[in-house]
């Protein structure tokens, strides 16, 4: 069966920064739309960035020039890169294939002080 497991959450303080991983088993990795989406209490979840097959990214406006999402075809996996975190990043992390039904159990970022 199709897993997706993330990990790198954890607390960070403002202007730090964090890597989140996603490594999937039972799909052919490489020829699908990534994407990792989160989603803070009381919010609805978001969509942080997604990318494709051939490399093409997305994000959304409020994660644009601090975020990078990136990926490696040959472990199967998802990363994130989050530099100059702020106080409103914080939330529950989650990967999943866009545009499936295939979701990871999510990693909390926290970034406080």
């Amino acid at each position: 069966q199709v897993q997706l497991v993330e990990s790198g959450g954890g607390l960070v303080q403002p202007g730090g920064s964090l890597r989140l991983s996603c490594t999937a088993s039972g799909i052919i990795f490489s020829n699908y739309v990534m994407g990792w989406y989160r989603q803070a209490p009381g919010k609805q979840r978001e969509l942080v960035a997604l990318i494709t097959s051939g490399y093409r990214t997305n994000y959304a406006d409020s994660v644009k020039g601090r975020f990078t999402i990136s990926r490696d075809n040959a472990k199967n996996t998802v990363y994130l890169q989050m530099n100059s975190l702020k106080p409103e990043d914080t939330a529950v992390y989650l990967c999943t294939v866009i545009s499936s039904t295939y979701w990871g159990q999510g990693t909390q970022v926290i970034v406080s002080s």
